[in-house]
This record gives C-alpha cells, structure tokens and sequence, in this order.
C-alpha cells in the first residue's frame, strides 16, 4: 500500500469524489460528519473556533492499482491537556460521529501501514493519537487496538456518551404501538391540542436557498433563547453553521424544519437527512409557546414523516436528554481512543 500526506484544501480538492465514494462503502463510518463537503466546512473555522491553530496531515492509502483504500482525516494541535496530538478532523464538540475511513476488508492492513507511518519523520513530533467520537461498533477499534500493541505502544479506550437512536419500522401506527403506552397516549395528545388550537399553526421544510441565510438565523435565535446554548453560539460558531448548513443544502441532505404558531417560529429542528437516516444535529424553541410543547409535536411531525418516507434510523445522536427515551430511543455509545507512543 502506498500512504501519501495531504497538507492543503486545495489538494484535497482533487480527491473530493473518490473520498465520499470510499465513505459509501464503509457501513460503519457512513455519516454525514465525514462528507468531504463537511469536513471541509469544519476546517475552515476549525470547529467554529474550538481549536486556535491545527495542522492538516491527511493520510490517504492506495493499492497498488492506485484504488483509494483508506483515509485517516487527521490534524495535528494540542489537545485539551496541552499534548503534542494527532485529531479527527471534527473533533470534539459539533461532530457527533467520527472515524477512519477505510473498506473493512482492508482495516487491519490500512491500520498496520498507518501506525508505521506516523511513527516516521514525515510526521510532526506528536506525543498522542486522540480519537474521539468513534462509533462503539467501528471495527477500527478492534484493529486499532491490536495494531497498537503489535507496536508495543499502549492503548486506552473510555467510553463517552450515549446516541440514543430510534429505528423506524417504516410506518407512523406502527412506531406508536411500539413505545411505551403512556408516552404514545402523551405524543398524541399534545399532537392533537396543538392542531385543534385557536391560533394557525403550520410546519415546514426549508427549501428555497435563497431563504436559507434568514432561515438559520431564524433557527440559530430559537436556540439562543437556551442560555447554554447561547453561550456556545459564538460569532465564530455562527458562521460555522452557516457554512454547515448551506453545505448540506447543496449536497441534498439538509432537512431544516420549523413549527409555526400565528406565523412566528415556534420550534426548529437541524437534521441531516443522510443515507436513509435521519440525525438529529441541533434544535431550538421558543419559551413564549412552551404551554403547547411545539417542541414535541414538530419531532412528532417529524417521526411520522420519517415512517412515511421509509427512513430507517431516527438518530438523536449525542446526549441523553429524558425526551429522547420517551420517544422510544434506545442508546448505543461512542469511544474515544488514546494511544501513546
């Protein structure tokens, strides 16, 4: 296998086609968060400021024939206790889902050849490999894990967060009989006050681009009206989404959706609508309607569409916030990995 080191954007530019075709054969790292478009988007405001500086130091492996067979979206930084590492791109905080990106048939030798490398002179003196955000499933931590003690290295591995998920049976009735007998009864009777109030109430899908700047702007204002969100929402953060988002619209698989309630925003979900999955990125809701839960019923609206339309997974993603169980999500959990050297 031959390894080459992308250092800029521009070079890999040239590569963005072959990169999101190797994601689409990887089952296990196909998500959104590692979309060339989107880790591009990231790089660019490092996060939205959560890194002051970084390196890009992307390894892409290739057979002989010259067929892409791994990438491992690396950067190098300090991380948050002041070592010398090697990151995702991605990490930590606004990518729920990160990982190599390599056929599985050909992890363990992609690994083998890529731990070899980084332990060369055409890497930066890094003192960690810092993986976080690794699905609990990945086969790289299995591979990772033995690849490293084959070095004679060590390895640590911490779990971190739970993604409480709903699979989808595919049709609304038949998700509702599947939950617990209060909560359906619960769903369907805020459902049910909200479309039998006095005041107009609608829902909808964003698709006009040229709507699409106001749009989130009006989405970024409901989730301001949190004061932990308003704090993470920084100018810089900002921007970020702006980026993401319109991003994900030009690449088919944004799904920016409003409640309204006598034409004023009401609650707002930032999905992803990807690879037959919805994931849940973000959402906001405005206090003066908190009495009809439109928070509630827009994910109602929104589970029930996602039936209709034959997704499979319902993705909450990272955190375990009560609502998500009440919905009937079920945790899996993501990893991050540390090895020394």
């Amino acid at each position: 296998m031959q390894f080459d080191i992308y250092r800029t954007l521009e070079e890999l530019d040239t590569i963005s086609d072959e990169w999101n075709e190797l994601l689409s054969c990887c089952s296990a790292s196909h998500v959104p968060f590692l979309r060339y478009e989107y880790l591009r988007s990231w790089w660019q405001t490092l996060g939205g400021g959560e890194w002051q500086e970084g390196e890009l130091y992307i390894v892409i492996g290739r057979a002989e024939n010259g067929d892409l067979i791994g990438i491992a979206p690396l950067f190098y930084t300090c991380n948050r206790f002041g070592e010398p590492a090697l990151m995702l791109i991605g990490s930590i905080e606004i990518s729920d889902y990160l990982d190599l990106i390599v056929h599985c048939d050909d992890q363990s030798v992609f690994i083998d050849g890529l731990l070899s490398l980084l332990d060369s002179d055409r890497l930066p003196d890094w003192r960690v490999l810092d993986w976080y955000n690794i699905p609990e499933n990945s086969p790289t931590l299995v591979c990772l894990q033995a690849a490293v003690r084959r070095c004679g290295w060590s390895y640590q591995q911490e779990q971190l967060q739970p993604c409480p998920y709903i699979p989808l049976p595919g049709d609304w009735e038949t998700y509702l009989a599947g939950i617990d007998k209060k909560q359906r009864h619960e769903i369907r009777r805020k459902m049910r006050r909200v479309e039998e109030s006095d005041l107009p109430v609608h829902w909808y899908f964003v698709q006009d681009e040229d709507e699409l700047d106001s749009e989130v702007d009006g989405f970024i204002d409901l989730m301001a009206q949190d004061p932990e969100k308003a704090l993470f929402l920084t100018p810089l953060m900002r921007s970020q989404m702006h980026t993401a988002v319109h991003t994900a619209f030009q690449h088919g698989w944004l799904q920016l959706a409003f409640l309204e309630v006598a034409g004023q925003k009401a609650a707002g979900y930032l999905n992803f609508d990807f690879n037959d999955h919805i994931w849940v990125y973000n959402s906001g809701l405005n206090f003066k309607y908190r009495e009809l839960s439109p928070g509630w019923v827009l994910l109602g609206y929104l589970l029930k569409w996602a039936n209709d339309n034959k997704r499979l997974e319902f993705d909450f993603m990272r955190g375990n916030e009560e609502y998500k169980y009440r919905f009937g999500a079920v945790n899996r959990y993501i990893v991050r990995a540390v090895v020394r050297r």
